[in-house]
């Protein structure tokens, strides 16, 4: 059996297919029995517009999109994506809207993305990885494409922002470490150019009063292994090391196993982002849930409204949370 097609819907109705478009999308001004035949004739034909159908008749895309310039290993390895990508297509769903995801390997690859982006394939763009005077975001303003801002950007704009707090974690977790009589704290970052990583440092180098045992990571394992290494060669080496994510604090914790360290009582050893196995590990791993599948909502939430012309705003989402276990209990 084939297919109903709008122009059986047409010829049903006894109307042009242009007419059937416009009284499926309310573009256009039509009569009231007009639409009702129209409606009337889909249901007879148990005919749903496609999304390319209703793409048409809005002249949108029923589609938002992600571009991350970041290498597939910390994507595939980092469980704040798949649980933000989760929270965003919980919104989605509620729409039938498509959510575009794009990796791409550097700056020129990611411009060429937004501006494809721009020509039709997307309503709109969350930007994540949020950077300290971000080219991204006078570009998707020139492009005029609506997004949202993932994180604390403190530079004007006319987009919507989701911001949490990754200050005040950190500071409560270099609290209890003094507490429990450590001294020598360091503290193992992301890329410092990230909006995030640069938060999180802020609060480490004000609470500790100084930057003499920061170390830059990437989010990588190896790069956990390879600060946590640098950090326990020190003559006075530290006694306690925050890292920015969990896959550098199972690095690093494995590392200090590995080199004749108890688990906490010769190295205390924090993170962030939660990771789904750090409950689990021996010793377990303290570490903040940061909430991604709550920003990921507030975040598709915003861009639907944007999209449909609302007034930018900034919403806090307060979902970070400091998980203390084993790794940091004397």
């Amino acid at each position: 059996m084939s297919r109903t097609t709008i122009a059986d819907v047409a010829r049903e109705a006894g109307v042009t297919k242009a007419t059937v478009s416009h009284a499926m999308s309310g573009k256009r001004p039509i009569s009231d029995d007009t639409r009702a035949k129209v409606l009337a004739a889909a249901e007879k034909l148990n005919w749903v517009p496609s999304q390319s159908a209703r793409a048409l008749a809005t002249q949108k895309a029923n589609a938002i999109a992600v571009v991350l310039a970041r290498d597939p290993e910390v994507i595939a390895n980092d469980s704040f994506f798949p649980a933000f990508i989760a929270g965003v297509e919980s919104v989605l769903a509620e729409t039938e809207t498509a959510l575009i995801l794009q990796v791409v390997p550097d700056r020129a690859a990611e411009e060429r993305a937004y501006r494809s982006l721009s020509h039709g394939r997307a309503d709109g763009a969350l930007l994540l990885d949020l950077r300290n005077d971000d080219w991204r975001v006078p570009l998707l303003e020139e492009l005029d494409l609506p997004s949202v801002l993932v994180g604390a950007y403190e530079q004007p704009t006319r987009f919507s922002c989701v911001r949490t707090d990754d200050d005040a974690p950190v500071r409560e977790i270099i609290a209890h470490l003094r507490a429990e009589g450590h001294e020598r704290i360091a503290h193992v970052s992301g890329p410092l150019d990230y909006v995030h990583s640069r938060v999180r440092a802020d609060a480490y180098t004000d609470a500790v009063g100084g930057d003499a045992l920061l170390r830059e990571g990437d989010f990588t394992a190896s790069s956990g292994r390879q600060r946590t290494a640098e950090l326990l060669a020190l003559p006075d080496r530290p006694t306690a090391i925050l890292y920015s994510n969990d896959t550098m604090a199972i690095a690093g914790l494995s590392f200090a196993r590995s080199s004749g360290l108890s688990i906490p009582r010769d190295l205390a050893i924090a993170g962030f982002d939660d990771d789904h196995l750090s409950p689990h590990l021996s010793p377990a791993l303290t570490s903040v849930s940061s909430g991604p599948a709550a920003r990921g909502r507030a975040a598709a939430r915003l861009l639907q409204a944007d999209i449909l012309g609302a007034e930018p705003r900034t919403e806090v989402v307060d979902c970070n949370v400091v998980h203390f276990r084993e790794s940091t209990a004397r």
